[in-house]
């Protein structure tokens, strides 16, 4: 072979081997995991329970008729606001100005009885003092012996009748006297029905229902019937919204915690509110099986202040502030994750003896743990040590809208890996990666 066939073939070998040599570079470097990574940070943590609902005055009034009649006088429309007192419809009054007529007519009729069996009465007890007069005459004669017998038992006799005459004219006049009083009764209660076909406001509000129409008959309101509701008068000076929250979230709601109430209806406001009423039943929902049905309870918010515009019925949406924390450590939600690791007595996690460059998984090891060891499934987070995932368990506390409050496992300045999602999924503790500039960092 010639000198320069020679020096080609080492040109080819050395090209050769260059190209494994970078193939096998690409390899190693191609093993390590491109993740992202977040500083932990104290921050002011903030967390709330969020609901839908409604908004319901706290004061509602229905209407409904408490005698029968047709309605002759409708004098509000729904949307009018009214006083307390004033007349909001009118029924038919005749029926009961006659019933009321007949009453005083009956009352009349008995006083006038009355005073018959009084001045009877009288005449009885002058007749009765006469007879006894006679008989004081007839008793002095008849110890003269100048009157018989029979004459002073006739005098005595009289004073016995007009005597009795007197009881029965006295308990006939108690008589009449219980039914003049059951007569003025029966005529209140007339004029007590006279005074219902004038239905009045109870409360000062707003008309936010009106079933009935003028000319149409009311009936009689009975309870828990909607169909005799004429109307509904609300009271908006204090609204609350009624909300259903989920049976998980239910025990971190108090009566007093803050709340942010946003109306559908008013877009762009948020109203501040309070906590007022926490259910302590599950909301009953017709229809469907248990196993269908989420359990949820009932929330009462009352709104601070007045919210101008606003009607019963409007959907709203309450986020409840439950706990606080200013200043502690927080570390991102997206960075938690749950992994299946061995620990021993103590509860530390027994980690695989560290990878060899270039691998992204533990060597081959035991899979079973060893005595006085343990699987156990933990909640934590990686972070990152020599360009490993290193996961470490994390304890928790309150959780915000986007951090979780760490009370035991992190300290500040420690960076955890936060993503991708699909990178963290699959990540093993010990796996090599590789730290992907932030958008902020990277070159324009």
């Amino acid at each position: 072979m010639s000198r320069k066939k020679k020096i080609i073939v080492a040109i080819v070998v050395v090209v050769v081997l260059g190209g494994i040599a970078a193939a096998n570079l690409l390899t190693k470097r191609s093993t390590a995991i491109t993740v992202n990574v977040e500083k932990i940070e104290k921050r002011d943590l903030e967390s709330i329970v969020s609901a839908s609902g409604k908004v319901q005055p706290k004061r509602a009034v229905n209407i409904s008729a408490e005698t029968m009649g047709k309605v002759v006088n409708l004098a509000v429309n729904e949307g009018d606001l009214v006083t307390k007192g004033q007349l909001l419809l009118q029924i038919d009054p005749r029926n009961l100005e006659m019933a009321v007529q007949n009453r005083d007519a009956s009352l009349a009729r008995q006083r006038s009885q009355l005073d018959q069996m009084k001045a009877s009465t009288e005449n009885i007890r002058i007749s009765l003092r006469q007879a006894e007069d006679n008989l004081q005459r007839a008793e002095g004669l008849a110890k003269q012996g100048l009157i018989p017998r029979e004459q002073l038992e006739r005098a005595q006799n009289d004073v016995k009748m007009r005597q009795t005459d007197l009881k029965v004219n006295e308990q006939s006049i108690r008589t009449q006297e219980h039914l003049i009083k059951q007569e003025e009764s029966n005529l209140d209660s007339a004029r007590y029905d006279l005074n219902k076909v004038r239905v009045v406001s109870p409360i000062s509000g707003l008309v936010t229902r009106r079933n009935i129409e003028e000319g149409e008959t009311a009936v009689v309101g009975t309870m828990n019937n909607a169909g005799t509701v004429l109307l509904t008068i609300a009271d908006l000076s204090v609204i609350e919204t009624e909300i259903e929250v989920d049976e998980t979230e239910i025990p971190e709601i108090k009566i007093g915690q803050p709340a942010k109430i946003t109306i559908d209806a008013i877009p762009d406001k948020t109203f501040p509110g309070k906590v007022t009423e926490v259910g302590n039943s599950p909301i009953q929902v017709a229809g469907g099986t248990a196993a269908q049905r989420a359990t949820n309870f009932k929330v009462v918010v009352t709104i601070d202040g007045e919210v101008p515009g606003v009607r019963p019925g409007f959907t709203c949406t309450a986020v409840i502030t439950t706990s606080t924390r200013q200043k502690s450590i927080a570390v991102p939600i997206q960075a938690m994750t749950l992994r299946e690791v061995i620990v021993d007595q103590e509860g530390h996690i027994v980690r695989p003896p560290a990878p060899a460059p270039g691998e992204r998984r533990p060597p081959p090891g035991p899979v079973e743990p060893k005595e006085g060891q343990s699987r156990k499934e933990l909640e934590g987070v990686f972070t990152i040590q020599d360009n490993r995932a290193v996961f470490v368990p994390v304890k928790t506390g309150i959780a915000g809208e986007k951090y979780f409050e760490v009370l035991d496992g992190l300290k500040e300045g420690d960076q955890v890996i936060t993503g991708p999602f699909q990178s963290v999924r699959g990540m093993k503790d010990g796996d090599e990666v590789k730290v992907e500039a932030s958008p902020a960092a990277r070159p324009r």
